[in-house]
């Protein structure tokens, strides 16, 4: 085995990978190019689909959305393409680890980047598409519900975790995917922590209501 096969060089490509693929602004890049200006100066300042949807454009918050979730998605499908089938699980999980801290910190924005929220769907459907749909069915219905994206995106993230102990046979061992999730909905709630607050306070503003 050479230096590029080693497991520990494979797991360190498949985390730069991700972190990379994860931290490609979407959001930023797409309302830049169609003339909305740069989505940091607009509602919440934030470069994910909730906020492009401020700018009144519903296409490009739909393909923000879209995108964001397809990168994190891509991250974990390349690592267990990229990795032999002993590695596989460790790989994927990984990959869903790093490309929501792409996202949430690229190091080209200076590490201030989006909340999470779609790109860590995508990776959850990668990992476990079952999974993954029922947290989309939650995030939907919860937003629906309580007229607040973030109330929603919180829900799904908070039972992810737990949907994917289930499918590990109520267990953390024989897989990294639920210890993954664990780590994902950690990184996304940090990320919410003042939505969190609003929340509490009854100050979030709901869907289609502008955030300062």
């Amino acid at each position: 085995m050479n230096f590029f096969e080693s497991p520990g060089t494979l797991l360190a490509g498949v985390m730069l990978l991700s972190y990379m693929l994860g931290s490609i602004p979407f959001g930023l890049l797409l309302t830049a190019a169609s003339g909305q200006g740069d989505i940091r100066q607009i509602g919440s300042g934030n470069i994910g689909a909730t906020n492009v949807l401020r700018t009144g454009n519903r296409k490009l918050a739909a393909a923000t959305l879209l995108l964001d979730g397809l990168k994190g998605a891509l991250a974990v499908l390349i690592a267990w393409v990229m990795t032999p089938p002993e590695l596989g699980d460790r790989a994927a999980s990984l990959a869903a680890i790093f490309a929501v801290l792409g996202h949430c910190f690229p190091l080209w924005l200076g590490f201030r980047g989006g909340k999470g929220v779609a790109t860590g769907l995508g990776v959850v459907l990668a990992m476990s598409p079952l999974a993954g749909l029922a947290c989309c069915l939650i995030w939907v219905v919860g937003a629906k519900v309580t007229r607040i994206s973030s109330a929603g995106a919180l829900l799904a993230f908070a039972c992810m975790p737990v949907i994917l102990f289930f499918q590990n046979g109520h267990s953390f061992s024989g897989s990294e995917k639920p210890l993954a999730g664990v780590l994902v909905a950690f990184i996304i709630f940090m990320r919410h922590r003042t939505n969190i607050g609003r929340l509490l306070n009854g100050t979030e503003p709901r869907i289609g209501q502008s955030s300062r």
